[in-house]
């Protein structure tokens, strides 16, 4: 087992001072020691930019007895891993239940053994040092997995892109632009992440169209639309339905992204809210970037009239409520539609500082 680190910190919470004078006198030598003579004091401590590595807490003390200390710390994500000792005079067995199912790790009894004290605080710092690495460890893995989903992600992206008309940094614009409308929407953080890393697969659908529909430069026929409509249904067949945030948001942008405002979309005619939010902001993105680009069918639309056509379209094919966020980042939308022009070549993923 690991040894607690020499600058491992204790707080001995105890409102009866010589007691806190035993204990103090016990663990100075090895450790750094923070006093608290009250409930209140100790949640200060333990809740500041620096809390305690270990907690050695009383449990009868006025105001806010141990227990209930106790059950504070545990109730917050930033405190419940910091290994509680309760020590008390109580021995009674169903109060050292109550204080264990609570999440305290153990018990020391008054008068306190300075040899117990000593190898209990040892031993439990060296298995939160143990917790901590190994969390440390999962939440490094845990990222690079993230990172690896998120370029498959990309690249099935990319693979759609690659049987289409569309532009070769369409999906990287169209995403950048998703994220900034979904900023100005109100999104939280963890939100827009989600949704710029699950846009890309937005048409990845279109893997499933035959070419000879999907690069028809021409007039499709009636029967050849309903096929094109098709890849909404595909896309979110081939993406699948998953527990995981970021897969559930791409199945459900690529499946309703051309769902519309007024109930006219496909493929499933969903009105209004009905429509997924993260769906509605990447087709006010995805439409934008599509008419102000060059298409083999047709020629770019002039920033002026592609904002216009979104704004009218309010109400109808676009959620209202999202027109005033997307007009407000517009000038941030240009800034990246010229910084991922296809002029400058085709981009490898979408991890790029948007600054």
């Amino acid at each position: 087992m690991n040894e607690p680190t020499a600058q491992s910190s204790i707080l001995i919470v105890d409102d009866r001072p010589e007691n806190i004078d035993i204990l103090n006198d016990v663990l100075f030598p090895h450790y750094r020691i923070r006093i608290a003579l009250n409930g209140e004091k100790a949640l200060k401590i333990a809740f500041s930019a620096s809390p305690p590595d270990l907690i050695l807490l009383d449990v009868m003390m006025p105001g806010l007895n141990g227990y209930q200390v106790c059950e504070k710390l545990k109730s917050n994500p930033d405190t419940r891993t910091i290994p509680v000792i309760f020590v008390t005079s109580m021995s009674e067995a169903d109060n050292e239940e109550k204080g264990l199912e609570l999440g305290a790790v153990d018990y020391i009894t008054k008068p306190v053994n300075p040899a117990i004290v000593l190898a209990r605080v040892k031993t439990h710092l060296a298995l939160y040092d143990q917790a901590r690495e190994l969390a440390r460890l999962v939440s490094q893995r845990t990222a690079e997995l993230k990172k690896t989903r998120q370029q498959i992600i990309r690249r099935l992206g990319r693979a759609a892109e690659f049987r289409d008309n569309e532009t070769g940094n369409h999906i990287v614009r169209m995403s950048h632009f998703s994220r900034l409308i979904g900023q100005a929407a109100g999104l939280g953080e963890e939100s827009v992440d989600i949704l710029f890393n699950a846009s890309p697969m937005h048409d990845v659908g279109k893997i499933g169209i035959p070419d000879r529909i999907l690069l028809n430069q021409g007039k499709l026929k009636p029967e050849e639309w309903e096929l094109i409509r098709q890849h909404a249904q595909i896309g979110a067949d081939i993406i699948g339905t998953h527990s995981d945030d970021l897969l559930q948001a791409a199945h459900t942008i690529a499946l309703c992204h051309h769902e519309k405002w007024d109930g006219s979309g496909y493929p499933q005619g969903l009105k209004g809210e009905d429509i997924p939010l993260m769906a509605r902001i990447v087709a006010i993105a995805d439409v934008f970037d599509a008419l102000t680009s060059d298409r083999p069918y047709k020629k770019a639309w002039s920033v002026d009239a592609a904002a216009r056509y979104i704004e009218d379209q309010a109400g109808a094919y676009f959620d209202p409520g999202l027109i005033p966020p997307f007009k407000s980042v517009l000038p941030e939308i240009l800034r990246l539609k010229e910084r991922f022009s296809d002029s400058h070549g085709a981009l490898a993923d979408l991890d790029l500082d948007p600054a």
